[in-house]
């Protein structure tokens, strides 16, 4: 025989109300002494007592300020309408508005388009440049590297000069003819004294 689980007690709500007036002497301060009950205040509801429970709004704050625009489909234009713009874009960055104005009657646009086609060739025209210069300056740091090798190099295989100080003065001509990266140069120790043959 299987026996069902003993029910569970249902949470009770916290009453506030005040306990009823006892007889005797009152030992609570005169204002709460002997004052009436207050009014029962309804009960909350359990999603107030959970302190998980937080208000959901409904929507992005900015949704409801403007009606959604519709996107406008991409511009495509014609072969021969981006060959002029190019053509004029070489010669000319920027256009007065009465060239704009002609430009666009010419090749059958609208100022706008004209006008939006010359910022946004601008700004690919400076983002190119921009790389072409970085990939010369790199070009250049790797020319001034490899020409500093090579004087090290050339420096490592050519003696070096005699300083006119030193030709005077025994131990500082022998510093300047000590070469430690030579292979022909090997230290030995004779008597504990380090000498350079």
């Amino acid at each position: 025989v299987l026996a069902a689980p003993p029910e569970l007690p249902l949470p009770t709500v916290p009453s506030t109300r005040r306990a009823p007036a006892l007889p005797g002497p009152c030992l609570i301060p005169a204002p709460a002494c002997g004052s009436p009950e207050p009014p029962l205040t309804p009960p909350l509801p359990a999603a107030a007592l959970s302190p998980f429970a937080a208000t959901r709004r409904i929507g992005h704050p900015y949704q409801n300020r403007t009606p959604p625009k519709r996107k406008k489909p991409r511009t495509s234009f014609s072969r021969v309408q981006i060959c002029e713009l190019e053509k004029r874009f070489h010669r000319q960055k920027y256009l007065a508005s009465a060239e704009r104005a002609t430009l666009a009657k010419a090749l059958k646009m609208t100022d706008a388009q004209v006008k939006t086609w010359f910022q946004n060739r601008r700004t690919k025209w400076r983002r190119q440049t921009a790389e072409e210069r970085e990939a010369e300056r790199q070009q250049a740091n790797r020319l001034m590297l490899h020409l500093q090798q090579e004087a090290f190099q050339k420096s490592l295989s050519q003696p070096l000069p005699q300083d006119p100080l030193c030709m005077h003065n025994s131990s500082l001509y022998a510093l300047q003819n000590l070469q430690p990266w030579a292979e022909d140069n090997k230290v030995t120790s004779v008597s504990g004294v380090a000498s350079v043959v």
